[in-house]
């Protein structure tokens, strides 16, 4: 007996609508911070500060261990419940919290490691099954004192060394950690508003935050939001002077434990779970105010990780881990280090979109204006050459670092494609293929190794002002920051 045809026809439709489904499920882009789009009116806001090489040394007067956090929620009613009160933002060595190890009570370095991850219980969110705790503020002083021996020399204690004089220093105690201040998130008239501040100059006083800071180092995020409207929007403003001409601020969406880019700590943040090569994409709205001048390498996005050079993950062992970093540099004054005529400051090879290899050595297709800079791990044993070694000194390992710039062969990923795309006056939305564009970028390995997986800890935008030559002042602002992936 045959089938009746309008069962047929339902039966057919009804299979079709089942295929529809599962497809736009496969294609579904899930986000992998907590905190999605910033929008969530609770919000969960931290800062951390480090010295050159991403230690402490020794924790600025009065200020405690440089670690804070803004952390609450919003209660059906409208109040702001907080989680982190000021008595326990300025903890600092010798003062006993719980969990702390009692050797981390002496040194400040394991101090504020130790204090980030009391923060992080403090304001964790109980997502199942990835709880995830804070955005992460990183403020980083970039004098080095090269006579005092705190940095090691790619992950290995280094003695201390004459001041060669490529390092800004002012003598003894430029490494030093910031005042910091804090207004802590208050509601006036459906509107949530927080900030900190601060400076590296220890004479100076800016408790009410309305003081001049004209020749000194200043550094301030604000944060403000609607209630149960919008994104979260963060203000931020860096300043240099003539004692801090190096200095980094970045707002990160760091791992929730384990190694985040450039710390060989466990670490506290956004990341519930870490985007990984070629499947993931990163949303933000910028708006650039203020440059920072012509030595301003200012991040559109940077990402940060940590793999051996053999390609198995990081251990924690500094003398064989190595910090991995991309960059996109949009300041429009910032000139491409690599060229035909300085191969050394090139990477190896360029990837297309389309998976054909170019080397550095063919002038004739080789993308150099894309390329700021790249450099080499320092403890990399098979080097192509001619090589450029990576600052041996800046983080507690060694680091390999690729900066980039905006060029037509990043348009495919959705990245600025000429200078001046997301500058001052241009504000703009980006859907970034951060993970397709990273998927084929070099990055070194020892020849015969498995590649290894580029699992990204970190996610940040900022800017590092570069030892400039006179006071500069970088403004700009953030939100809706989310990283999705890309695949089912």
């Amino acid at each position: 007996m045959g089938m009746d045809f309008s069962v047929l026809i339902f039966i057919l439709c009804y299979l079709l609508l089942r295929l529809r489904c599962v497809g736009a499920l496969a294609n579904q882009q899930v986000s992998l911070v907590g905190d999605s789009g910033m929008k969530r009116d609770g919000l969960r806001v931290a800062i951390e500060a480090w010295n050159f090489c991403n230690e402490v040394g020794s924790e600025a007067p009065l200020m405690g261990s440089p670690r804070a956090a803004d952390c609450f929620d919003l209660s059906p009613g409208n109040q702001l419940e907080h989680k982190v009160d000021e008595a326990v933002n300025k903890l600092g060595v010798g003062q006993s919290f719980p969990g702390i190890d009692p050797e981390a009570l002496k040194n400040p370095d394991l101090y504020a490691a130790a204090k980030e991850l009391y923060l992080g219980s403090l304001c964790q969110a109980a997502e199942k099954p990835n709880p995830w705790q804070f955005w992460m503020l990183m403020l980083k002083n970039g004098n080095f004192d090269t006579t005092s021996g705190l940095c090691p020399k790619n992950g290995k204690k280094a003695d201390p060394f004459p001041q060669p004089g490529n390092f800004p220093c002012f003598g003894k105690g430029c490494m030093n950690q910031p005042l910091l201040y804090h207004n802590q998130t208050s509601l006036s008239d459906k509107q949530m508003r927080g900030a900190f501040w601060g400076t590296y100059d220890l004479n100076a006083n800016l408790s009410s935050g309305n003081e001049d800071i004209t020749d000194i180092s200043y550094f301030q995020v604000v944060w403000e939001k609607n209630v149960r409207t919008g994104s979260w929007i963060f203000y931020h403003k860096l300043k240099t002077s003539q004692k801090y001409p190096w200095l980094m601020l970045y707002l990160r969406a760091d791992a929730t434990k384990g190694y985040s880019g450039g710390y060989h700590y466990d670490t506290r943040g956004m990341l519930k779970t870490l985007p990984e090569s070629p499947n993931f994409k990163v949303r933000l709205t910028l708006e650039v105010k203020r440059g920072g001048g012509p030595k301003s390498q200012f991040y559109l996005i940077d990402i940060g990780s940590c793999w051996k050079n053999n390609g198995k993950p990081c251990d924690g062992d500094v003398t064989t881990d190595v910090t991995r970093y991309s960059e996109m540099i949009i300041n429009p004054e910032t000139q491409a280090w690599c060229s035909p005529n300085n191969l050394n400051a090139c990477p190896p090879f360029h990837i297309t979109p389309d998976n054909i290899k170019i080397f550095r050595n063919d002038t004739a297709k080789f993308p150099y204006a894309a390329y700021h800079y790249y450099c080499s791990p320092g403890n990399a044993e098979h080097l192509e050459s001619p090589s450029s070694l990576c600052d041996p000194y800046s983080n507690p390992q060694a680091q390999e670092l690729l900066q980039l710039l905006p060029h037509p062969i990043w348009a495919a990923y959705g990245y600025p494609s000429k200078q001046g795309e997301g500058w001052i006056g241009d504000k703009r939305t980006w859907e970034l293929d951060v993970g397709g564009l990273s998927s084929r970028l070099y990055f070194y390995q020892d020849p015969g190794t498995p590649p290894a997986r580029r699992i990204w800890t970190s996610i940040d935008v900022g800017t590092e002002i570069f030892i400039s030559n006179n006071e500069e002042t970088a403004e700009w602002v953030l939100s809706d920051f989310d990283v999705v992936t890309t695949s089912s």
